[in-house]
């Protein structure tokens, strides 16, 4: 017999040789039906493997991202096998899943060229194919069996994929007319994809670079049910209507400029204000909760990113250090906040009577994405993270943890993010080299962000090489107004930096000690965070949020003066906007302040300025009637929700 574990910690007992889908029809019938593969000892594998010894398990279906994975990575062989079947001596590159969707990257036969007109009889093909319901099959092949295959199909591209594989790691899939090198996992049959859809073709350098050919890259999306393709393409168009980079443009929130450089924003007066609302709430969460405003430089010296071992994880790919006069030295644009606030912990010796000490900053970070990577305010080369470093005793971990979670889900939830996630992430057991420090401190580090989580309940899940090179993490997922999923809000528990910054404190033994550090960022960055919330909201934010609350609208100049009054008036109430003085009728006025999403029109005409009043227009909802101007701020007030 052996114990199987589950994410809930649960444990029950099977024979050895049990595999997933055994295990889902023990628990139930119609869970067996639905799990598509699964995850044992944080490796994703088929449901009908065996499993031979003691083990933890999760079941993927479609309702969860890992399953939809495994959905999307079957229809990319399906696609492949309608591409071989209508263009024969087709070559193959890559053709994995991502967050929506998947794509194959293919070499067409020579002179042919691929475009979206062909979609539609390629989404022909693959409905054809996937009816017939065919298995995917796995099959252990030798490396010489591999490259013999592949040798007489003639398909350089798998050889040159199979030359960087172990012989005894080496797996195929076939399904229907088609074989293709993969190590899985796998929907059971083709009957499950009912619904296909082609997105986009583009040019794709084969492994990323620019020296080798450029293949072609497919992208699609499929479904289980036709319905829920309909909704996501109805989801698509809204999408666009919401797109951050249309609407902050709109509403005048945020620029780029070539000058200035790319993936660097420029916050316009409006996105200043609230980018500053968003920094001053935060603030005063962070003050109420024990947590100092420090202050550090935008630059700092290579040593100190060699010393946190950034440099190794990600020098190449940064800002490339900056040479001063002075003979090797050089300075690094700061990739991240933690170093310099390790260093503000040596400040001076410190004792367990200041613990937990709490750092906040934010603070302006670079790093150099890939100019394709780039994406409004959602990628960009500056952000600004709500930064802070908690540094304290073993014991204080779960505490601060814990608090710290509660603080994200204030944060997430006041700002109207309900459907929230939090994600476990932890280390990728099969690639040990991307992380630093040693396995006991990692383990204990994994196990109280474990412990933690199930002593308050959160609901989580967990992604097994999606932790930080210094510690793993609770990522926060948010499920916005269109039902897409987000990673916002982080928290790290971290004992490597302060070993490689030698951070110590006095202990009540009178003895130094080494303190453990929680990384912590709710908005994750104000840039990311904003380009989100502009979508959830679709540029309506919450009342306390909004730059513009109020819009007065005069009929005519005549009532200009009393606008002007009004407007110094409700400032004495914190109530903030602007006069839409514009020689233009009232009907166009109102048109234009809906565009720019302002919450309240207060229309002035001849009947308002008489009785000392305003007529009310509320975004979305219309007339509100005619208040006096102290009716109308107990309204106001009301409305608001911080």
């Amino acid at each position: 017999m052996i114990n199987i574990t589950f994410p809930d910690g649960n444990v029950r007992q099977y024979e050895s040789g049990v595999s997933a889908m055994d295990v889902a029809k023990s628990i139930s019938e119609g869970l067996a039906r639905n799990v598509v593969s699964a995850t044992v000892n944080g490796q994703l594998t088929d449901r009908e493997l065996p499993i031979q010894q003691d083990a933890t398990l999760a079941l993927h279906t479609w309702n969860d991202q890992t399953g939809k994975e495994t959905f999307w990575h079957s229809t990319a062989h399906l696609m492949a096998e309608a591409l071989e079947a209508l263009y024969p001596g087709i070559k193959f590159g890559y053709g994995p899943a991502g967050e929506n969707g998947f794509f194959y990257d293919v070499e067409p036969p020579e002179g042919t060229v691929i475009s979206s007109d062909d979609f539609p009889k390629i989404e022909a093909k693959m409905i054809e194919l996937a009816r017939q319901k065919n298995d995917y099959v796995r099959k252990e092949v030798s490396k010489a069996d591999a490259i013999a295959y592949f040798q007489e199909k003639g398909d350089q591209y798998k050889l040159e994929l199979i030359e960087d594989l172990e012989d005894g790691t080496i797996t195929f899939y076939t399904q229907g007319g088609f074989t293709d090198l993969c190590r899985g996992p796998h929907i059971p049959n083709t009957g499950a994809i009912k619904a296909i859809k082609l997105m986009k073709v583009g040019g794709a350098f084969w492994r990323g670079d620019e020296s080798n050919p450029q293949l072609t890259r497919i992208s699609g999306i499929s479904f289980p049910k036709a319905k829920e393709l309909k909704a996501y393409l109805e989801m698509l168009e809204e999408a666009k209507k919401r797109d951050h980079r249309k609407l902050g443009k709109e509403l005048e929130l945020f620029m780029f400029s070539d000058k200035v450089g790319a993936g660097l924003p420029m916050w316009l007066p409006k996105g200043t204000q609230l980018r500053e609302r968003l920094i001053n709430f935060l603030k005063v969460k962070q003050e109420n909760a024990g947590y100092q405003q420090v202050t550090t430089p935008h630059i700092g010296k290579k040593e100190l990113y060699v010393t946190s071992g950034h440099w190794d994880k990600y020098g190449e790919d940064s800002f490339q250090p900056i040479k001063t006069p002075r003979v090797d030295e050089e300075f690094m644009l700061k990739p991240m906040n933690c170093p310099h606030h390790c260093e503000m912990y040596k400040f001076r010796p410190r004792s367990y009577r200041e613990l937990p000490l709490r750092f906040a900053e934010f603070g302006t970070v670079y790093r150099y994405e890939q100019t394709g990577e780039l994406h409004g305010l959602s990628r960009v080369r500056g952000f600004t993270q709500d930064d802070a470093h908690i540094f304290c005793m073993p014991e204080q971990v779960k505490g601060e943890f814990i608090a710290v979670v509660d603080i994200v889900k204030d944060v997430l939830k006041l700002i109207g993010f309900d459907d929230v996630t939090a994600q476990i992430s932890l280390r990728d057991p099969d690639t040990p080299e991307k992380y630093i420090g040693d396995d006991e401190n990692w383990n204990i580090a994994e196990q109280a962000i474990i412990d933690a989580c199930r002593e308050i309940d959160m609901k989580t899940v967990t992604a097994y090489g999606e932790a930080a090179f210094y510690g793993p993490k609770l990522d926060f997922m948010v499920r916005d107004a269109l039902g897409r999923s987000w990673q916002l809000g982080t928290v790290q528990v971290d004992y490597n930096l302060p070993e490689r910054f030698e951070l110590e404190y006095i202990g009540k033994d009178n003895k130094p000690h080494r303190p453990v550090m929680l990384h912590r960022a709710p908005f994750g960055s104000l840039e990311r965070f904003t380009s989100i919330l502009i979508e959830h909201t679709g540029g309506k934010f919450p009342l306390w949020l909004a730059p513009d609350q109020i819009a007065i609208l005069p009929i005519s100049d005549r009532f200009n003066d009393y606008c002007a009054g009004l407007e110094k008036e409700l400032a004495k109430h914190d109530i903030r906007g602007f006069i839409d003085d514009r020689n233009e009728t009232i009907g166009r006025k109102i048109r234009d302040t809906e565009l720019k999403r302002v919450p309240f029109m207060l229309i002035i005409g001849e009947q308002e300025a008489e009785a000392n009043k305003v007529a009310v227009r509320l975004q979305g909802e219309g007339d509100q009637g005619a208040m006096t101007i102290e009716e109308f701020v107990t309204y106001f007030q009301s409305k608001l929700e911080y």
